[in-house]
């Protein structure tokens, strides 16, 4: 069976990652998870004392943006592959609302993107992938066969991560976890290089009332719609 490039896109907090993560596995395909690498630089970044709640030594990052080597590796027991950073496991770490405070700014580097873009093409260079993130469908994978844009209201997704937070144990307010996403949709559709927006050719799908299994179903039933059909237009 012929296989496609799966690009999901949308705001942050709208479950991404863990239905791309759950689709991947389904149809056997490599999940890649764009804003784990963005998140793995802003790491870097606030370990190297570039970034600040007042300051953002841009420069001084991008001098050092060769040294920054991002790469996943499959965990068995877990399931998925966890994020590596420079050869240290940071897939927890990454997670933290610190570093969501500051992704946003930092994903705003014409220079950061470049990087990361090209690796994400690679990555998808011989189809069979499933990627999530802001630009998927409009920069990385302008070509891919189907394209979704995930969304649903800042109150929803605050409380979908603000308890996703305190599952893992961290000290968080749900009053700041709002206005983090509040800020972060502001930054991410603004932005000058690849603003966040929905290509014309995705399928837009509001979870803002769906239970992870509904949208699972919506979303799988779709690829394999896609595959099937594209695999019936190639034997003609």
């Amino acid at each position: 069976m012929q296989k496609i490039t799966i690009a999901i896109d949308g705001f942050s907090s709208t479950g991404k990652s863990t239905v791309a993560k759950r689709l991947a596995r389904a149809l056997g395909y490599v999940y890649v998870d764009s804003g784990a690498m963005y998140r793995a630089v802003t790491l870097y970044t606030m370990q190297n004392g570039f970034i600040e709640a007042d300051c953002f030594d841009v420069e001084g990052l991008i001098s050092q943006l060769e040294n920054i080597h991002v790469s996943f590796i499959f965990n068995e027991s877990l399931g998925f592959a966890e994020v590596y950073l420079n050869g240290e496991n940071v897939e927890k770490d990454i997670r933290t609302l610190d570093v969501s405070q500051f992704v946003s700014q930092v994903a705003t580097v014409s220079e950061v993107r470049e990087q990361l873009v090209m690796q994400q093409k690679n990555f998808g260079k011989d189809k069979g992938v499933v990627m999530d993130g802001r630009d998927i469908g409009t920069v990385v994978f302008p070509e891919a066969e189907l394209k979704l844009f995930m969304t649903a209201s800042a109150e929803k997704r605050a409380q979908r991560r603000y308890d996703e937070l305190l599952e893992r144990g961290d000290d968080v307010s749900y009053e700041d976890v709002l206005k983090n996403v509040q800020t972060r949709d502001h930054i991410d559709s603004t932005r000058e290089d690849s603003p966040l927006t929905m290509a014309e050719d995705a399928i837009k799908v509001d979870n803002s009332n769906m239970t992870l299994e509904e949208q699972f179903e919506f979303i799988l039933n779709l690829s394999e719609e896609k595959i099937k059909a594209l695999h019936k237009k190639k034997r003609h």
